[in-house]
């Protein structure tokens, strides 16, 4: 303790700023290191680390090994963990302005994606910061398709599958397809199918080849029917907490990481479609019947979620549908 002192008063007699002591941060994240999500968020933690020259350094807890998906923003939150990663619409149950990306047919397609998060993003951003939190960058999926074990001639061959829920979105879109909706988190799906307690799905092809999804199913349909989003975020008083010059790494760096992430986005939407089919997958285009259904289905789940997210969920429409 006195050496520290001494070093400290010796210091500031010769006009020498004392070293900086580095922060550590721990980052729980639902995704396992070889996903995209995950690559980008390691990325991202590198660049903090090399923009705050060393003064913040967090280490990424993947694969929902520090806490479950659905646990991650309450941990940030109540200060468990500083900062974060989760799928936002697995909080729409809170409030329906989480989910609006997991409408589908709403903003198929990146660009349009895009817009829906720049119309979702002050709304958002405001209900965060009613719970101490901030949002620091998101990252689309590639378009959501469907896996089936059989191929498809219209939506009504989906009545009766156990079909695998992740939020209360997925959860609605099985009802409507007249099929069950049965909650299985990412880490659970190889067992949930291998043992049936689920038949399908609607994901991303990402996910997809992440759990080896030729395993247990046969065909996937490339609908592109929505794009999730991840989203990184921060607890406000660990933010306010830190030194200028480490916040404004901290933003920078978030800044770079939501452009490369939605490039990188589109490379795996390519490169994971033509993965699932090397592996044997049945990747058929959907049929005219099919892609009409999951449209209507769409526009009903569009008019449920503008009753329940009010004129908040108003607002966001009116701005998307302006740009």
């Amino acid at each position: 303790m006195r050496k520290l002192l001494s070093t400290a008063l010796t210091a500031a007699i010769l006009g020498i700023s004392a070293p900086a002591v580095a922060e550590t941060w721990d980052m729980p994240t639902p995704y396992p290191d070889g996903n995209f999500q995950t690559k980008n968020v390691y990325w991202f933690v590198d660049r903090v680390k090399e923009l705050s020259g060393g003064e913040l350094e967090i280490n990424v807890h993947s694969a929902a090994s520090l806490f479950k998906m659905p646990e991650i923003k309450r941990a940030v939150r109540s200060q468990q963990a500083p900062i974060g990663e989760v799928l936002m619409s697995v909080h729409g149950n809170e409030n329906a302005l989480w989910e609006v990306d997991g409408i589908p047919f709403l903003a198929a397609g990146y660009d349009n994606a895009w817009n829906l998060w720049q119309a979702q993003k002050p709304l958002i951003t405001e209900l965060m910061a009613e719970e101490g939190l901030m949002p620091l960058y998101t990252v689309a999926w590639p378009g959501q398709g469907l896996y089936v074990q059989e191929e498809l001639s219209d939506l009504g061959a989906m009545e009766g599958m156990k079909f695998r829920a992740y939020n209360a979105a997925t959860s609605r879109m099985a009802e409507l397809m007249g099929a069950i909706p049965t909650t299985v988190q990412y880490a659970e799906v190889p067992q949930a199918f291998s043992t049936g307690l689920v038949s399908a799905m609607l994901t991303s092809g990402a996910t997809g080849v992440d759990v080896k999804a030729w395993d247990f199913l046969n065909v996937y349909y490339d609908t592109k029917a929505m794009h999730p989003k991840n989203m990184v975020f921060v607890n406000k008083r660990a933010f306010d907490a830190l030194d200028e010059k480490v916040q404004k790494a901290l933003l920078q760096a978030a800044e770079e990481a939501e452009k490369r992430g939605w490039d990188e986005s589109r490379k795996v939407a390519a490169d994971t479609v033509k993965t699932l089919a090397d592996n044997g997958m049945k990747v058929p285009e959907a049929s005219d019947a099919l892609v009409e259904g999951l449209k209507g289905v769409g526009e009903t789940m569009t008019g449920e979620w503008l009753e329940r997210a009010g004129d908040g969920g108003k607002t966001l429409i009116d701005a998307y549908r302006g740009m």
